[in-house]
């Protein structure tokens, strides 16, 4: 409980300094004001801007952090993330599909069709990657192939169509800048019932990670859990893909993270990852603001840069070594 403690600590700060910090600079009496007093020339930067921006930050941190541990559970994939293995790219063909064809530009419209995206492509990377004979390398390999497929047709949409290229360039990056209260509160029931459903196969998956026969073995049904964690992981990341589109490697890097600090234990590293994946997300969103003053770096680009050495180094500290999920 003290660790928990200490990491609901870390993400007040990383709340604080995401209110606090940003493009435009704002002293703390600035940003006071600007929470508490209508007449404050800030408080249509702290309530329209960052305060909506926060919040999203932090569910769709939650919702990602989630995902990839429940990913990395279910497919026994140390290096399973929604990103790495095509989750993220099938909601965002489907957001540009609806963009190109239907003429979709916000995120009533954006939300269905992502869901759908990767719904359909978390199954289909678990088919072609072998279904329940997977192995690590082949979904990765999966995953690798409908990631380069499926960001080609983005790609390729957004050339053919200036309506759509207008309307998706910055959110393909992965970026928190276009949050607003209408965002946050038509993501919320998603996210938050993907987090309620994902803390409750907390126990049941910790019984499919020793198996499917010790899972059989001690009354669990692995064929519903494996189901049911995928339907989840589809919740979690279309909502979060909608939101503010395809953010990589926090899925991946929190969940072993917090595996140094818990054990395998999924009814310990699940709350973790809850707490510590927006302190990550919402990290690196100060960061890209105030690195680039008055402009700002987006957070999928962030992460990457930040994401891409620690995947490397789990990759090599993994080889040759047995993953303990």
């Amino acid at each position: 409980m003290t660790g928990l403690a200490l990491a609901a600590l870390l993400l007040a700060l990383a709340l604080v300094l995401s209110i606090g910090l940003g493009a435009r600079a704002l002293s703390p009496s600035e940003v006071w004001r600007g929470l508490t007093d209508p007449a404050s020339p800030a408080y249509p930067v702290v309530h329209r801007m960052r305060l909506p921006r926060t919040v999203l930050g932090l569910l769709v941190g939650t919702a990602i952090g989630l995902a990839g541990a429940m990913l990395q559970t279910v497919t026994r994939n140390p290096l399973a993330d929604p990103g790495l293995l095509g989750v993220n790219a099938g909601a965002a063909a489907a957001v540009a599909t609806a963009t190109w064809v239907f003429g979709v530009t916000d995120f009533g419209g954006y939300i269905w069709p992502a869901l759908l995206g990767a719904g359909v492509v978390t199954a289909a990377g678990y088919v072609v990657g072998g279904g329940r004979s997977a192995t690590p390398a082949r979904l990765a390999l999966a995953g690798a192939a409908l990631n380069a497929a499926l960001f080609s047709y983005v790609s390729a949409v957004m050339l053919l169509d200036s309506k759509s290229l207008e309307a998706m360039r910055f959110w393909t990056t992965g970026s928190l800048a276009s949050a607003a209260p209408a965002t946050v509160t038509s993501v919320l029931p998603f996210i938050g019932a993907g987090i309620v459903a994902a803390l409750v196969l907390a126990r049941p998956l910790n019984a499919l990670a020793l198996g499917d026969d010790a899972a059989r073995a001690l009354g669990s049904r692995p064929a519903v859990i494996r189901a049911a964690s995928i339907g989840v992981v589809t919740l979690l990341c279309g909502a979060a893909t909608a939101a503010c589109g395809p953010i990589v490697f926090v899925g991946l890097t929190v969940p072993h993270i917090v595996r140094s600090l818990t054990g395998p234990d999924l009814r310990w590293v699940l709350p973790y990852c809850a707490i510590l994946a927006p302190v990550l997300l919402l990290g690196a969103d100060v960061l890209g603001r105030v690195v680039a003053r008055p402009g700002e770096v987006q957070v999928g680009v962030v992460t990457s840069v930040v994401g891409g050495p620690v995947f490397l180094y789990f990759l090599l500290r993994r080889r040759g070594k047995a993953v303990r999920l």
